[in-house]
């Protein structure tokens, strides 16, 4: 019996003593000194996290968190034992912005410290974190209601025990916390999202960033290196005069003709970039800001005269190449009056000289020795009308142009439209003892005005030396009556305009007892009086006013009645005599037109007639939808290669470049 007592007493022993003594054990590991603590801090730094397979620590209870499906690493350590250089940047962050009350806290007990988490860190750390991401990816979205940036690297739940590891209850020494994030896969994550969101406001700088930016970057440089290369004490240094030509070279070869940064090469932000690098150099030589603010000065004043110059070089150009005849339009009148003089008598007359004088028709007076441009002008008007057989074309040229013009409409007749070519050379009555505009073209000093080439350059108003107002067609308007005695009513076109709409009805037109009928030009301050007429005389600002519209010579109603009645031509006669030294206007047609007609103009609608198609690139699109007349009063003539390119359509759209005489002269769109 004793012996069986003592078996069982063994027995509880082993059983009651022995689980007492491993846990003690166990306890005692959590009981290290710091250098054991060091250790388990470097295990649990590297311990495996997985979302899918947390392990469980023994002893610490577990938590289901409904926030963050990845666990979250806590570990408190005692701050003299890490160090900081070693922490990851999630660290270094929480530690500079929130100081050491956001990352110490003192611990006793294990009610203290949750009371303590409770009541400040856990509050700090989730202020930006937007609870319910129920993803499972583990990522930190951003507060949308504060609009505050809370990401992985400076918050995290403190409340999401999955991850989390602390110190046993019954350890009573107080040690500092220190917050340890291993957030690796959250600051991944986050970094591309703010990558992402800022590639909105990237694309959207470089959008408003200038397409040329980068060109106008190296014309600065080239700029800049020339003002250095000026300056003597860069001069002197012969090591950096030389890098700087070449870097001025180099970049000057990348840059060419670009206009916009996708016509620069490849290499082009290697040769701006060592360019700086030079210019820095020769900054650092040249520390005398006067000295380049004086080159700097200089070069502007050296280029404004340069600048001045090719403007009046440019001018002078441009009106040589106006008054030039391109090598086509040279050719064409040839061979057409070689194949006119081949053609009999009879072949010679155009069809329904019946009508030439009918005044029930309309009748249209075009005066040109520009065979394709008046081609153009009758076909344009033709193709627009309702009824082509009751329009009729008088047109007058020169004796030089009188045979290819008739051939061009022998050969090319407007469909039923009526067709008359005349030769100025027959008209007998128009002499210079009739018309002083013809004493005065004739006059020795008329002649030299305009072919003497030295004073071309004195002028500043270029454009009324062209040699076209020697020609007496550009007069021969102011003697409609004279040249179409038997008509009551003529409209008068010029050889530059397009036709776009039926012009029927502008006969119409009731003028109230006016001679002329015209689209007023007042639109703008030089298209009235004072631009044309010289006011500081006396017997023109006595008799007009210089704020008075002024109106467009182009397509005109002229009222031959109302002419002879009011005696225009005699008018017309009395102004160019008191007009003999041209002290009164520039020589031209418009001015003496304003002073003839002053007061017997009737302004026609502004859509009838719309200008500007020969010098103003920025005229409206609508203006010229609407318009039944477009006019290239200018430089730029529609035949010309000077000429406005988005204009030229409305004109060639005439041309039939595939006839043979065309071909042949080599006259292309």
């Amino acid at each position: 019996m004793m012996g069986f007592r003592n078996i069982v007493l063994f027995l509880l022993c082993i059983t009651v003593v022995a689980p007492i003594v491993l846990y003690t054990d166990r306890l005692g590991s959590f009981e290290s000194p710091p250098s054991t603590n060091e250790e388990f801090v470097e295990d649990v730094s590297v311990f495996p996290f997985n979302a899918a397979d947390s392990s469980h620590l023994n002893l610490l209870p577990q938590e289901t968190s409904t926030v963050l499906k990845e666990p979250i690493g806590v570990v408190f350590a005692n701050e003299d034992t890490i160090d900081k250089r070693n922490l990851p940047r999630g660290l270094q962050l929480v530690e500079s912005r929130e100081h050491v009350s956001a990352r110490v806290l003192s611990m006793t007990t294990e009610e203290d410290q949750t009371e303590k988490v409770n009541t400040n860190t856990i509050k700090l750390v989730t202020d930006g974190i937007k609870q319910g991401n129920q993803g499972g990816d583990g990522t930190l979205e951003k507060n949308d209601a504060s609009g505050e940036n809370a990401n992985g690297e400076d918050a995290i739940d403190v409340d999401d025990n999955d991850g989390k590891f602390a110190k046993s209850a019954h350890d009573s020494t107080q040690e500092p916390l220190i917050k340890v994030t291993m957030l690796e896969q959250q600051q991944d994550t986050e970094t591309s999202s703010r990558i992402n969101k800022k590639r909105p406001e990237t694309n959207k700088q470089n959008d408003q960033m200038p397409s040329d930016a980068r060109v106008q970057q190296l014309k600065d440089q080239v700029i800049q290196a020339k003002v250095y290369l000026s300056i003597p004490v860069i001069k002197s240094n012969p090591q950096l005069t030389r890098e700087l030509r070449l870097r001025l070279k180099e970049v000057s070869r990348a840059l060419g003709d670009a206009t916009k940064d996708s016509d620069l090469p490849r290499n082009a932000k290697e040769r701006m970039k060592a360019m700086e690098q030079t210019l820095l150099k020769a900054k650092q030589v040249q520390a005398d800001c006067a000295t380049v603010v004086k080159k700097l000065r200089a070069m502007i004043h050296t280029t404004e005269e340069q600048l001045h110059v090719l403007k009046k070089q440019t001018l002078f150009l441009t009106q040589l190449t106006a008054k030039t005849l391109p090598k086509g339009l040279h050719c064409l009148p040839l061979r057409l009056t070689t194949e006119y003089y081949k053609l009999n008598s009879s072949q010679q007359q155009f069809p329904n000289q019946d009508k030439f004088e009918d005044p029930k028709l309309y009748h249209y007076a075009i005066f040109s020795d520009n065979i394709l441009a008046t081609a153009v002008v009758v076909n344009s008007t033709v193709l627009n009308a309702k009824d082509a057989s009751k329009h009729v074309f008088h047109i007058v040229t020169d004796r030089l142009n009188y045979a290819a013009m008739s051939m061009w409409f022998l050969v090319n007749p407007p469909g039923k439209a009526t067709i008359q070519v005349q030769n100025i050379e027959e008209f007998t009555w128009l002499n210079a003892s009739y018309s002083p505009v013809l004493k005065q073209l004739a006059s020795p000093a008329m002649i030299d005005y305009y072919f003497k080439a030295h004073r071309a350059t004195s002028d500043s108003n270029l454009k009324f030396r062209n040699p076209k107002y020697l020609s007496i067609l550009n007069h021969l308007r102011f003697y409609l009556p004279e040249v179409f005695p038997k008509l009551n009513k003529v409209l008068f076109l010029d050889d530059d305009l397009v036709v776009q709409k039926d012009l029927t009805g502008l006969w119409s037109v009731d003028l109230k007892g006016n001679v002329n009928g015209a689209v007023e030009t007042c639109g703008e301050s030089f298209h009235r009086f004072d631009r044309y007429l010289n006011f500081s005389n006396p017997l023109i600002a006595k008799n007009f006013d210089p704020h008075a519209c002024g109106w467009a010579y182009g397509m005109n109603v002229f009222d031959l009645v109302e002419w002879k009645r009011q005696k225009i031509t005699e008018v017309y006669h009395n102004w160019q005599n008191l007009n003999h030294d041209r002290q009164l206007w520039k020589l031209g047609t418009l001015p003496p037109g304003l002073i003839t007609f002053w007061k017997r103009t009737f302004p026609l609608n502004r859509s009838w007639h719309v200008l500007g198609l020969g010098y103003n690139p920025n005229v409206n699109h609508r203006d010229i939808e609407r318009a039944a007349v477009m006019h290239y009063n200018g430089n730029m003539k529609p035949w010309l290669e000077i000429s406005i390119p988005k204009f030229r359509g409305y004109w060639t759209k005439y041309v039939n470049y595939d006839h043979a005489y065309l071909r042949e002269c080599n006259i292309n769109p």
